[in-house]
């Protein structure tokens, strides 16, 4: 693996590493709100996220690369409602899929063949992940300021399995 290569899937662990973090304080966020099955359901993405780190961190040393493991910037602590939190979600989600276009392009430029089908992985993980970042907002959007559908919504989610 060359070093333009290392130094990109370096980069992509830090921004999983990231996002596990915001998803962990957007999971913060709602416990202080009353809404702990949303908790739940950001719990477990940040989980996700984490396992997402290491497949790459895996692959890195795999390839007789090294780790290098940089800061993580402190992320957003408060939000203005539920689908504010969901916005940022998606919105998250959206630049992680194109941090792994970008790395796509760049093992196919660089000819890293053998990162090809780890990537190939993340790409279609982040049509998943878009997907359902996408169906919680568009659900937090219909239940608006009823406090019964907030409830019922935040009962669902709390039922989301560990991955």
């Amino acid at each position: 693996m060359n070093q333009a290569m290392e130094a990109a899937l370096n980069e992509q662990i830090n921004l999983e590493l990231s996002s596990a973090y915001t998803y962990l304080a957007m999971a913060a966020y709602c416990e202080s709100i009353n809404l702990p099955g949303t908790a739940h359901w950001l719990q477990v993405q940040a989980k996700e996220e984490l396992e997402h780190a290491m497949k790459i961190y895996e692959h890195v040393n795999d390839r007789g690369g090294r780790v290098v493991l940089k800061a993580i910037p402190e992320p957003v602590q408060d939000y203005a409602s539920p689908v504010a939190v969901f916005e940022a979600v998606l919105a998250h989600e959206q630049k992680v899929t194109e941090s792994i276009h970008k790395l796509y392009a760049l093992a196919v430029a660089e000819k890293d063949y053998a990162s090809l089908p780890l990537l190939h992985w993340f790409i279609e993980e982040q049509v998943e992940e878009e997907k359902s970042a996408d169906e919680v907002l568009q659900k937090f959007r219909m239940a608006g300021e009823s406090k019964s559908a907030l409830l019922f919504l935040d009962s669902k989610l709390g039922k989301r399995d560990e991955e």
